[in-house]
């Protein structure tokens, strides 16, 4: 089981580094200091998908970057 966990934990993080990199420039902290203009547009359509995509894979990655170690102390502690 834990090398499952290792495997999907690998696999989300090079998927959450692939749909960072497919993300606009200029979208995050840099349009504060001089990037684009339009703070308040929306996005729409495959940028929609990307970023809703980015958000639930941060999620994953950080829900099993903890259950991993926690998992192993349980299966130590009931053997």
């Amino acid at each position: 089981m834990k090398s499952v966990l290792t495997i999907a934990l690998i696999v989300c993080a090079i998927l959450l580094i692939l749909l960072i990199l497919m993300q606009n420039k200029g979208v995050g902290l840099s349009a504060t200091f001089g990037g684009e203009g339009n703070v308040y547009s929306s996005k729409r359509g495959a940028e929609k998908i990307v970023s809703r995509a980015t958000i639930v894979l941060a999620v994953l990655f950080m829900s099993l970057a903890l259950v991993l170690p926690l998992w192993e102390r349980i299966v130590a502690y009931f053997s």
